[in-house]
């Protein structure tokens, strides 16, 4: 049985946005998901997250656990047979430093997780970002400081505009070991606010892979931070794939 809330602090979370191209993007996802557009762009990215207190709900924050998280997105909207259409992130890749996240991701709670080794050091605004899974498939690095300007090359006009794309994605699915079935998850945080991270290197070998974006699809855009947020984790209904793709293997 799955727990149905998960509480927890989002002590540093880490958004890196690329622009890429809508029909490389679309081969890329299982039905019903289209990319959800921005100036003509679909937005795909890492979201890398420091978890503390994590625990059932209902449990002091002393008895949880903290990990440092790592999962490749996609924005997204599909439309419900149930309801209207709807928007979020479909995540091909998850994976932590937890063994425990490891363990339970896809049993517990939803998202199936590679463990992974993380290195990060983050101190007076400057953050180094190092990550490698432990089955060679993935790796991420990331150089970055806090600033106040928004970037001129980025494809949102401004850190509103920004804000409240990514505000609307708090429903994300991500790939299981059976093909047809996506897990979801919610997020549900306290409050929202974030702040532009000045990105002097990033490197992902998931976006970089060819065989996945060829060359010239895809682009560096712009990052974002959040600090210090108390969430909790809801579990959605699972979503079935009318068909795989490549991101689902």
């Amino acid at each position: 049985m799955r727990l149905p809330v998960i509480r927890g602090l989002i002590r540093r979370r880490i958004l890196v946005n690329f622009r890429a191209d809508p029909d490389a993007v679309q081969r890329l996802l299982p039905t019903p998901f289209r990319p959800k557009l921005h100036a003509g762009h679909a937005i795909v990215g890492v979201c890398l997250i420091r978890l503390e207190q994590i625990r059932p709900a209902g449990l002091p924050a002393f008895l949880g656990i903290a990990s440092e998280n790592a999962a490749h997105r996609i924005a997204v909207v599909w439309e419900d047979e149930a309801g209207p259409a709807q928007e979020g992130v479909f995540i091909p890749r998850r994976d932590t430093g937890s063994r425990l996240n490891h363990l339970a991701g896809g049993r517990v709670f939803p998202g199936e997780h590679h463990f992974a080794n993380f290195a990060v050091t983050d101190h007076e605004g400057t953050i180094d970002f190092a990550m490698r899974s432990e089955d060679g498939r993935v790796a991420v690095g990331l150089r970055g400081r806090e600033s106040a300007a928004w970037p001129a090359t980025s494809c949102f006009a401004s850190l509103t505009e920004s804000s409240r794309f990514f505000e609307a994605g708090s429903l994300g699915y991500s790939v299981t070991r059976d093909p047809s079935r996506l897990d979801g998850l919610r997020l549900a945080a306290q409050h929202w606010q974030v702040h532009p991270l000045a990105v002097e290197q990033i490197e992902s070998s998931y976006f970089a892979d060819a065989a996945l974006f060829p060359p010239g699809s895809i682009e560096f855009d712009h990052a974002l931070i959040m600090r210090d947020i108390p969430h909790e984790w809801h579990g959605a209904a699972d979503l079935r794939c009318a068909s795989a793709s490549v991101a689902c293997e």
